[in-house]
């Protein structure tokens, strides 16, 4: 379910640093693309910041209102919190902040862990939070195992008028070279 992998080192880019404006976006792109991502153990994170690399993108971390602890994380015991949640189809974990500017991105790349075959409920509440009528959307996933699967296909009805790319599953370390090559051929980067 959840790679337990440490966090990657802090980058020693001489790029300009990003600015968090009030909604939590992490403001370092051209304002077009928007990566959101939900990451517990920071596998999905170390791919979302490469992704927004690869994209000039900017960045958005969805964070729950109640944070997961190592012990909700536990697939192996099915009365913990995210064994819960997904065996709860409408299961709608809160999310503790939000994206006030929505309207301004015209692509949004979401990343996401693959959780019992799934996209996280989290991700269900984020896909219905927002407007993404017209918004092209690109799905990412990490993963110990398991391919993107149905997450993407379940995630589509929830944003409704919105033109969904295929997606795929990448492992944490995949660089930013291999995701422009991936962006490019789901024709999103140019």
């Amino acid at each position: 379910m959840v790679d337990s992998f440490p966090s990657p080192a802090p980058s020693k880019s001489a790029a300009a640093p990003a600015k968090e404006a009030p909604s939590g976006v992490k403001v370092v792109g051209d304002g077009k693309i928007l990566v959101a991502y939900f990451s517990c153990t920071g596998n999905t994170k170390a791919l979302a910041e490469n992704a927004a690399k690869a994209l000039n993108a900017d960045l958005y971390c969805i964070e729950p209102a109640q944070p997961y602890m190592e012990k909700d994380l536990d697939y192996h015991d099915k009365h913990s919190r995210s064994s819960v949640e997904m065996n709860d189809p409408k299961s709608r974990p809160a999310i503790g902040n939000k994206v006030d500017n929505m309207g301004k991105y015209e692509t949004l790349v979401i990343a996401y862990p693959i959780w019992w075959g799934e996209a996280p409920r989290i991700m269900d509440t984020f896909m219905e939070s927002c407007d993404f009528k017209g918004k092209t959307i690109v799905p990412i996933c990490t993963s110990g195992g398991s391919p993107l699967g149905n997450s993407a296909r379940n995630l589509e009805p929830l944003a409704r008028g919105a033109i969904w790319k295929e997606g795929d599953r990448f492992s944490r370390s995949t660089s930013i070279d291999e995701l422009k090559e991936f962006f490019e051929k789901a024709g999103i980067l140019k």
